[in-house]
């Protein structure tokens, strides 16, 4: 069964789904990316593993975290050509989280790649390193840093209410960029993951959403249920 979405589904912030959501969509993005990188490259999904801590009356309960990415990597030398990152929820509500993130995102700079942050989460602080003054409203990001121009940012949007976006994914300087359609991935990942079994959407989400989203959510799942 399809997400009664048009694009990211909010439900899919509950605790109890995302890190099941964030392993299948990196599967997902990887299966789709595999077929188009040849010989040249070779890609994998590797994990980041940090601690949280939760106050819990009197108690710190320590919460492990396990969060999918991938790279792609030239297959003669090792070199890391690209990274791309799934922002999770405790990267931006948790310090731990944000600090992971974020020394990863260093760390593929570091070693000269480009790097693809996708962002799907509504909740919590913004991980951008550029300003949103100017912008459009969005709720959802793609943001594409190259190698070659690490001060810029190519930023692919969309909303709660809009399908997500395509997007220009860089691998080599002398490669063509491979064009990413996320709505597809997401699609995949949704369908594969068995998501539509798990939700309630006799229910609200767990997020807050604006006045106006929250109107749009009702009117869209009651229509869906008729």
């Amino acid at each position: 069964m399809p997400s009664p979405f048009p694009g990211m589904d909010p439900y899919l912030e509950d605790e109890a789904l995302w890190a099941v959501f964030q392993h299948q969509m990196a599967l997902c993005l990887y299966q789709i990316l595999l077929p188009g990188l040849v010989e040249r490259y070779r890609a994998r999904v590797c994990q980041r593993l940090y601690t949280t801590q939760q106050v819990l009356f009197t108690s710190i309960i320590d919460e492990e975290h396990s969060e999918d990415y991938i790279e792609i990597r030239q297959r003669g030398d090792g070199q890391l050509v690209t990274l791309i990152e799934l922002v999770s929820p405790a990267n931006k509500v948790t310090a731990q989280g944000r600090v992971a993130y974020l020394e990863k995102r260093r760390e593929g700079r570091a070693h000269g790649a480009s790097v693809v942050e996708i962002d799907l989460v509504l909740q919590g602080k913004p991980l951008l390193d550029y300003s949103r003054e100017s912008l459009p409203d969005w709720d959802y990001v793609v943001s594409v840093t190259r190698n070659t121009q690490p001060d810029r940012h190519e930023i692919y949007t969309s909303t709660l209410q809009k399908r997500l976006p395509r997007f220009r994914l860089p691998l080599a300087p002398d490669e063509r960029d491979t064009v990413f359609d996320l709505h597809s991935a997401f699609t995949r990942c949704y369908d594969q993951g068995g998501f539509a079994e798990r939700i309630d959407y006799r229910k609200d989400p767990r997020i807050k959403l604006e006045e106006d989203d929250r109107v749009w959510l009702r009117e869209l799942l009651a229509q869906h249920r008729t």
